[in-house]
């Protein structure tokens, strides 16, 4: 099969659903100001900046993009974030990724922000698979997927389209 016969979501379907979680993320974070976006370095930093550049359409809140650099082959290295401490401490953070798959990366990524007290903190993917072996989930998701453990989820970000598939 080629990858065309396996898409799960084309680049009309991924914009309506950046435009659905961004309205979720403005939903909950109606009475705060400023939000964080923190996206996961990779497709997941790329998912968070369509997401602030849609929050900003759509709302009057503060919105901040910070990357989230974690190791995904080695997720106990070092976690370092684009901003410091001090510009999330006390805020709304939403950390981005994706796709939720084992959810190593996102345990991480979570455990990693909760050594910083946070106003709220809610988790954004774009395709949620369903084989957890942390007790992650995703606040707000795009698309859940039940999906065999040999199948992988690629997405796939240029500049004026996207696509996931099945691979």
């Amino acid at each position: 099969m080629t990858t065309e016969n396996n898409i799960i979501l084309d680049t009309i379907q991924i914009n309506q659903k950046i435009k659905r979680i961004a309205y979720q993320i403005y939903e909950s974070n109606s009475s705060e100001k400023e939000v964080i976006i923190a996206g996961i370095v990779g497709n997941g930093y790329i998912f968070a900046e369509k997401l602030v550049n849609t929050l900003n359409e759509i709302s009057l809140l503060n919105v901040t993009l910070c990357k989230v650099n974690i190791n995904k082959k080695k997720p106990l290295e070092k976690i370092t974030t684009s901003i410091n401490v001090k510009e999330y401490k006390n805020k709304s953070l939403v950390l981005v990724d994706d796709v939720l798959n084992s959810g190593t990366t996102l345990i991480y990524g979570v455990k990693h922000f909760l050594d910083v007290p946070l106003k709220r903190f809610k988790t954004a993917v774009l395709v949620n698979r369903n084989h957890k072996k942390y007790p992650v989930k995703a606040d707000f998701k795009g698309i859940s997927l039940s999906t065999s453990i040999k199948e992988h989820i690629q997405i796939d970000f240029f500049e004026k389209e996207a696509k996931a598939y099945l691979v």
